[in-house]
């Protein structure tokens, strides 16, 4: 497998294992400008920034899952050129090549060495560092297999172990769900607000209080997705419930799981594309639009500003429209709001609290967890609204009627705009929000079925081969962007 050899590019410095001729002069023959180990002090800016950069929005063409492809196959964006790089259902083999290398050598191989070097048995034992490394790597599969399905996860990380593994196996989607979810309760165990402090914390400086709120948040987002297939989700999600000094979660919008950006080189990747590059390729979607004004959503102009031939008129088009309508748009469709969005500093954001108010919501809806469900689906409105410094308009929530699946998950998809990968996995688990027709005028790839997955890049099978074909049985399904994943309700 690819990412085994690419080990250490991801890393801040080269990782020399430096011999000695004998244990005599083994001091002697150590050169201290070539270390053995990195600090997860250096390390840990790295992984945060590359990760969250490729999962955002990368500044680098065909690394964009996220801002390229979900944001439009979920009717956050839509294309005014370029319509074959997303938009129309179709994906370049070089997307699934890149993201996956990138995912695999920048989230996780740099995450995996954090906890090493960070670990009790390690030369610099750090249960705080330890614990992000953990909880991050969790992350970095969940992307990886709510985009794939079976991935490597036991073996994936084995490259270089004193057995190394070269062709590591793939695990079922639930095999990995698992995994991930005891990691995170890991991870929660492992972090101390009253311990070792941490630098190189970009996320949220050094506050382990906080790194323990979005692990926990995130697990239990992950025990409701998997809950109508896995009977001990239900009592694992109330045991958080009810122990919240133990299992504290995001309370608030400021402690949303973000990454703040700097000035440039290390802007937010979308003021790279939008401002830097110039680009004008992309407009809002007309679904977005035309639901937000069906409710009077005064979120419309958080999102979006019109375009300039418009006449001030926040307007989307549709998705999949070919180039040569498409490009008809451009100047007169509404824009991504560079204000809010697209400055140096603008937020990636992971994890926002109206999403984990809505999942909540969910959960009680479902009987899963005990709670007031129209009680938790009101607080993620008024959360998604405050996000933005906005107040609920009077009557907003009323002509929602009652707290439903639809409206649960229709509210939630409104407020991860942004958040493309996690919209699109709503929306194959539960197949909310309900979607318009598709305009006449469009043309869609994969026979028209909004992809379900990506296929696995071609590295996979010139480098893991026989796994990777094993991977199929795994997903119940071929290898193709139709096949539905593990955790789909109907």
């Amino acid at each position: 497998m690819k990412i085994s050899i690419k080990y250490f590019i991801a890393t801040i410095a080269l990782l020399i294992t430096v011999g000695s001729c004998t244990s005599d002069f083994e001091e002697m023959n150590t050169n201290p400008n070539k270390p053995t180990e990195v600090s997860p002090q250096y390390l840990l800016p790295q992984a945060l920034q590359t990760s969250i950069d490729n999962y955002w929005g990368n500044k680098n063409r065909n690394e964009r899952v996220n801002f390229d492809h979900a944001m439009s196959w979920i009717g956050h964006l839509t294309r005014n050129i370029y319509e074959n790089e997303g938009d129309n259902y179709n994906v370049q083999p070089s997307v699934n090549i890149k993201n996956w290398e990138v995912f695999y050598s920048d989230a996780l191989i740099n995450f995996q060495k954090i906890i090493e070097n960070s670990s009790a048995d390690s030369k610099t034992p750090n249960s705080n560092y330890e614990g992000i490394g953990i909880g991050m790597r969790a992350w970095g599969f969940s992307l990886l297999t709510d985009i794939w399905g079976a991935v490597p996860y036991k073996s994936a990380l084995a490259g270089t172990s004193a057995e190394p593994v070269y062709s590591p196996t793939y695990d079922s989607q639930e095999v990995v769900y698992a995994g991930i979810i005891e990691d995170l309760k890991v991870a929660n165990e492992k972090l101390d607000p009253a311990g070792a402090a941490v630098k190189g914390d970009i996320m949220f400086g050094g506050k382990i209080l906080l790194w323990k709120k979005f692990f926990n948040s995130l697990r239990f987002k992950l025990l409701n997705r998997q809950a109508h297939l896995v009977s001990s989700s239900s009592a694992e999600m109330q045991t958080m419930l009810d122990n919240p000094s133990t299992y504290p979660m995001i309370e608030n919008k400021l402690e949303i799981a973000q990454l703040k950006y700097g000035a440039v080189p290390t802007n937010n990747p979308w003021n790279d594309i939008l401002i830097q590059q110039g680009r004008t390729d992309w407009n809002i979607s007309s679904t977005l639009v035309d639901k937000l004004k069906e409710l009077t959503d005064p979120r419309l102009t958080v999102y979006a500003v019109p375009g300039n031939l418009s006449g001030g008129v926040i307007s989307g088009h549709p998705n999949g429209l070919p180039g040569e309508i498409a490009t008809k748009y451009l100047g007169y469709s509404a824009i991504i709001n560079p204000a809010i969005f697209a400055q140096t500093t603008s937020p990636a954001v992971l994890m926002n609290h109206a999403e984990l108010l809505f999942t909540k919501s969910e959960a009680a809806l479902e009987g899963n967890t005990t709670g007031d469900a129209q009680a938790l689906f009101e607080a993620g409105i008024i959360a998604a609204f405050d996000q933005y410094g906005l107040t609920v308009p009077d009557g907003y929530i009323a002509q929602l009627g009652a707290v439903s699946k639809d409206n649960i998950m229709t509210q939630k998809w409104i407020a991860l705009f942004g958040q493309g990968i996690e919209a699109w996995t709503e929306y194959r688990r539960t197949g909310y929000p309900v979607m318009p027709a598709a305009d006449p005028r469009a043309k869609f790839q994969n026979d028209g079925v909004l992809p379900t997955r990506l296929v696995y890049p071609s590295t996979e099978y010139s480098l893991n081969g026989v796994q990777v074909k094993e991977a199929e049985s795994l997903n119940a399904g071929l290898d193709n962007m139709k096949t539905k994943m593990w955790w789909v309700e109907n």
